[in-house]
């Protein structure tokens, strides 16, 4: 038996789904919400931790370190019996990638937890730092999806052309399972726009610094969504935040079901009854864009013009 001097804060990793926007929504911001709502500035938790898998350790482990000093104790093989003058168990939350000061007594913010990442990732000097020393332009992070999980940018290399004509420096990235943290938060908080179809790697946004651009494009059947899950919470942390909807002949699933199916014309009425997993099929996995480049350039130009005021703002030579 170990006895412990600290309170403990008992939770599921649940399963490690490695889905990016769940850890976050689902697990961390929660945690700070947890860490600021229950215990006072001088105690320090420790995180008991069930269900987490050994690569969810080892990939936030950087993170976890910025609740606890403490050694986290892994229940799922950890035999030995632990006491501790309190437990608390299970994650406080305010909503989809949100935290609400009125409900926190400390009146933490998501600024507040965007300064806790820059605490832990903040000051790597990776090269991609050096090789951008050489850059003056605002730097445009185009998310990318590939095979056949949906939502995939169809004439990417267009989109990514388009935006380089408007004077971007383009960097594509697709979210890769064995990529650092520490280099993908390096990449994305040097980076003054984002852009990408709305989807967990969007999640990248907590990562840009105040003032960048977050363009979020909106696929059909997503509006509610899109909003819930990134367009408040952007808008929280002081972005730029953009909204591009496509139209039905931008989306595939015009194409596969024609304009006037009720799929297309009022996604709501289908939805109304809750994302059934029919519905998540359909608009979430089924559905590829095609962006009308005329239409988009537009907010692209718009983003550029942005993203220039967050440069000067910051002290960065434009070419």
């Amino acid at each position: 038996m170990i006895q412990h001097n600290a309170p403990a804060l008992a939770f599921s990793a649940g399963g490690c789904t490695g889905s990016f926007f769940h850890e976050f929504n689902d697990r961390f911001i929660p945690l700070f919400i947890t860490v600021n709502s229950v215990f006072s500035n001088d105690e320090d938790p420790i995180l008991v931790i069930s269900k987490s898998c050994n690569w969810w350790l080892r990939k936030f482990a950087s993170l976890l370190r910025s609740f606890s000093k403490h050694q986290i104790i892994n229940l799922d093989n950890d035999t030995t019996t632990h006491c501790f003058p309190s437990v608390t168990i299970g994650l406080l939350s305010h909503g989809f990638m949100t935290i609400d000061p009125k409900l926190i007594p400390n009146q933490k913010t998501l600024l507040h937890f965007h300064a806790m990442l820059e605490k832990t990732y903040g000051g790597q000097n990776h090269p991609f730092i050096s090789n951008l020393s050489l850059k003056s332009r605002p730097r445009l992070v185009l998310m990318s999806r590939s095979g056949s999980i949906g939502r995939v940018i169809l004439n990417r290399v267009d989109v990514k052309r388009a935006a380089e004509k408007e004077g971007f420096h383009v960097i594509e990235f697709e979210p890769k399972f064995e990529t650092p943290l520490d280099e993908v938060y390096t990449m994305i908080s040097s980076s003054h726009a984002i852009v990408g179809v709305h989807g967990a790697a969007l999640t990248n946004f907590l990562f840009l610094r105040p003032g960048a651009v977050v363009v979020q494009v909106v696929a059909i059947g997503l509006e509610w969504i899109a909003e819930e899950c990134f367009g408040k919470s952007a808008r929280e942390l002081g972005l730029e935040y953009m909204e591009y909807k496509i139209g039905v002949e931008e989306s595939s699933l015009g194409e596969k079901y024609g304009k006037d199916d009720v799929l297309i014309k009022d996604p709501m009425s289908l939805q109304k009854k809750g994302w059934s997993r029919e519905i998540m099929d359909i608009y979430l996995e089924q559905q590829n864009v095609k962006l009308d480049l005329v239409r988009f350039r537009k907010y692209l130009k718009k983003a550029y013009e942005k993203a220039i005021i967050s440069m000067e703002k910051n002290g960065e030579h434009v070419s």
